[in-house]
């Protein structure tokens, strides 16, 4: 069976859709219930955790190289827009929130980052909106690190920049009107 799924090598950073960015650490042939199978060994720094992939389901799984340049643009300038808040019920927000962000795409997560973000002078988030900001934030930062080659807390200031200089004239018409 011919697998058309792309191709990682050893050192690639990847981006696994439940876990966020990791590097392929080994290319294994293991036997598995009587079948051999070709796996990726993917590691993830920040949850100290090793994950073997079998390349024939990278594409089903949803794995993929690092974002393009161009969508890393898109997800920033996701960053600078309005925030949108829907009226529904937190517990269904946080669902649609989860969604997005174990999608993997980097602007979905964008978005969480952006809709959840809130300035200092903002009234207190409550701990669910606050966690669910954090794993955002910390997806978007991990993948912006990956492919500036930095680290995940400069990635995150970088991010916290941008969403602190472009938020507050969203909050202040958000009174007005």
């Amino acid at each position: 069976m011919a697998s058309n799924a792309p191709a990682f090598t050893v050192g690639d950073y990847v981006v696994y859709p439940k876990h966020g960015v990791g590097r392929v650490i080994e290319l294994q042939n293991e036997e598995i219930a009587g079948m051999q199978l070709e796996l990726y060994v993917l590691r993830f720094e920040k949850e100290r955790m090793t994950l073997r992939v079998p390349t024939n389901k990278v594409e089903s799984i949803g794995m993929r190289k690092l974002s393009s340049d161009k969508t890393l643009k898109e997800a920033m300038e996701t960053l600078k827009g309005k925030p949108k808040v829907k009226r529904t019920m937190w517990s269904r927000r946080a669902q649609e929130y989860e969604a997005k962000i174990n999608s993997g795409e980097i602007v979905l997560i964008a978005e969480v980052t952006r809709d959840l973000f809130r300035p200092d002078d903002q009234p207190e988030q409550s701990y669910s909106e606050r966690q669910i900001f954090e794993a955002a934030s910390s997806r978007l930062a991990r993948e912006l690190g990956a492919m500036e080659e930095t680290d995940e807390a400069t990635a995150l200031g970088k991010i916290l920049e941008v969403l602190r200089e472009h938020a507050p004239q969203y909050y202040e018409s958000a009174d007005e009107g």
